[in-house]
């Protein structure tokens, strides 16, 4: 059963039942746009409270000295994207676990490469992938999400930008063995505490929220898809970057946005431009780019779709040379 049911049930209940909404297109965008503030509010909430809860219990400082262990050899970026890939997120949804990464002094660039990740790979993506494209194709995806955040999170992280991240993000004490004192606390006291810490997070970003999924509400129901395979298949050798700059204002994820690419590629849109739009709506969207700005400031956000845009792009084209 889709965990998230009510919240299209509650959505559709608003369309047909309390606004009366006739206007197809229009009761496609406003049932998006209810649908999937109820599921980030919901997930946000439900994340960051675990993270409130996981950063006031446990030794955030072992995790992060194991992360950054000389031993791993920089597998830690390889971890962090498994990590990534397993978390069946979108991009806005996993934003409240970056968040809890950097306040746990997990570093930049780790982080990074989960943020990069997680949106691209994740099992719901993966079983569809399977079912549309076949095995072969889907082990090169997967490959191809893995490689994008373990190199971008490795580049974002020697370039050494932890000042640009939002000073509230590093506001929150890091854990120092204070661990058993605090667990002698009221448990009511620690749900206080852990739900205060959530909540704020959660209002400084609430604005940002509404405005990306405001955005992809519009698109989603006023901007056609035959609009897309136009411009994509006139466009030959430029149709990769054509189709990530095509993305960007979209918000979707990968569930939603992988059958419109099986019928992109099925009118004749080569795979790797596909792909590469799919990628670029997952992983790089302006409502993304609209609530990481709360958190990140421009020079770090810049960077950061910089780096993920010139994979992305590497990768469609790397497709369309070898399938």
């Amino acid at each position: 059963m889709d965990i998230f049911y009510p919240f299209s049930a509650i959505a559709t209940w608003l369309v047909e039942d309390v606004f009366r909404i006739t206007n197809t297109t229009l009761a496609g965008s406003v049932h998006f746009f209810v649908y999937d503030t109820l599921k980030i509010f919901f997930l946000i909430i439900i994340i960051t409270h675990i993270m409130s809860l996981l950063r006031y219990y446990l030794p955030i400082e072992k995790l992060r000295d194991f992360l950054i262990s000389h031993k791993l050899y920089g597998l830690e970026y390889l971890l962090a994207t498994i990590f990534g890939a397993i978390t069946p997120f979108c991009s806005c949804s996993s934003i409240p676990l970056f968040i809890g990464f950097v306040q746990a002094r997990i570093p930049l660039g780790i982080t990074f490469a989960f943020l990069i990740t997680s949106p691209l790979n994740n099992e719901v993506a993966i079983g569809l992938f399977i079912g549309l494209f076949g095995l072969h194709i889907t082990l090169l995806y997967i490959a191809a999400g893995i490689a994008i955040g373990v190199l971008g999170g490795w580049i974002l992280g020697k370039m050494n930008m932890e000042k640009y991240v939002a000073e509230f993000v590093w506001k929150l004490p890091e854990q120092k063995g204070n661990t058993i004192a605090k667990i002698t606390l009221p448990k009511k006291e620690i749900a206080r505490i852990v739900s205060k810490e959530a909540m704020d997070i959660t209002k400084k970003i609430a604005l940002y929220i509404l405005a990306g999924v405001g955005i992809g509400a519009f698109i989603h129901g006023y901007v056609p898809q035959e609009f897309f395979e136009t411009y994509l298949q006139k466009a030959g050798i430029w149709g990769v970057p054509l189709a990530v700059i095509l993305a960007v204002p979209l918000y979707s994820n990968a569930s939603g946005v992988i059958p419109i690419i099986q019928s992109l590629i099925a009118k004749g849109v080569p795979i790797g431009t596909g792909l590469a739009f799919m990628m670029a709506v997952v992983g790089l969207s302006l409502p993304e780019a609209l609530i990481l700005k709360k958190v990140l400031k421009w020079q770090l956000l810049a960077s950061f779709f910089g780096i993920v845009t010139v994979g992305i792009i590497m990768i469609g084209y790397l497709f369309n040379g070898v399938l």
